[in-house]
């Protein structure tokens, strides 16, 4: 399986954080800054998330399950062998 790019920053995303942080040391007050996130979406959001794939597996029956299985199966043995 194709390695993961979040773990490898490309060219651009190197350049961009490096200006990003050159831009911090001359003048700190240019620098936006990052917007704050809702505490209560945020809850909300893990909350769904640490149960959606259990919950859709538990409403699926096994015959659709098993189609699910077998799709992702060939998708993932189409892509490593490219």
């Amino acid at each position: 399986m194709p390695k993961r790019s979040s773990k490898n920053p490309d060219a651009n995303q190197s350049a961009f954080q490096g200006m990003q942080s050159l831009l911090e040391i001359l003048d700190p007050e240019s620098v936006p800054k990052p917007k704050e996130k809702n505490p209560a979406a945020v809850a909300l959001g893990k909350l769904g998330g640490a149960k959606g794939g259990k919950a859709r597996a538990a409403k699926l029956s096994p015959k659709k399950r098993t189609a699910i299985a077998k799709k992702a199966a060939v998708a993932r043995w189409r892509t490593s062998s490219n």
